[in-house]
């Protein structure tokens, strides 16, 4: 096991990447009880790096700007895992967030990583089921052809729920 582990967090602009960052790093810190009110965010233009102290090991995670997707690649090779996360209240974004997730996963560097596939923003009123969007996706079609491992979970970086499942998929993957 290397000492640090480095977790791409992908996703359209405007998904929640930022937000997931600060909440995770508060949630490691000090517990779901401490999670507070969800701090302000700014889209990222660039990356952010966030470093996790999980219970057997760090991990480092790399936000890459939704406007830097075209030059997302660059990235990959030095990454052990990926987060890539959708807005599921946001129904315009849906298809384009499906044809960049199929771009990351058919990516020769990540053939091996495992992947999370965050379906952020579960705490809004007009969102589609969980089913409506594995079907929009084909998500079940993904799984089938991809080479990673992939999980999904349901989140809401905004009321914390769904993030100690985040934390602990973190801990639970390893190297390849």
């Amino acid at each position: 096991m290397s000492t640090r582990d480095i977790c791409l967090l992908l996703g359209a602009t405007g998904v929640g990447k930022t937000l997931l960052l600060k909440r995770l790093q508060k949630l490691g810190l000090h517990g779901l009880s401490e999670l507070g009110e969800p701090p302000s965010t700014l889209p990222t233009v660039g990356t952010n790096l966030t470093d996790l102290t999980l219970k057997k090991k760090k991990v480092t995670l790399r936000e890459l700007g939704g406007c830097m997707g075209p030059i997302w690649p660059s990235y990959f090779k030095d990454c052990s895992s990926v987060i890539f996360i959708v807005d599921s209240a946001n129904t315009t974004q849906i298809s384009s967030s499906c044809i960049q997730l199929l771009s990351v996963l058919s990516a020769e560097p990540l053939h091996s990583v495992s992947v999370l596939i965050l379906f952020n923003k579960r705490d809004m009123p007009c969102i589609m089921s969980l089913i409506e969007i594995k079907s929009l996706f084909r998500m079940d079609d993904i799984i089938a052809s991809a080479t990673q491992p992939i999980t999904i979970l349901e989140v809401s970086a905004g009321t914390g729920q769904g993030l100690q499942e985040v934390l602990n998929w973190l801990e639970s993957i390893t190297v390849k």
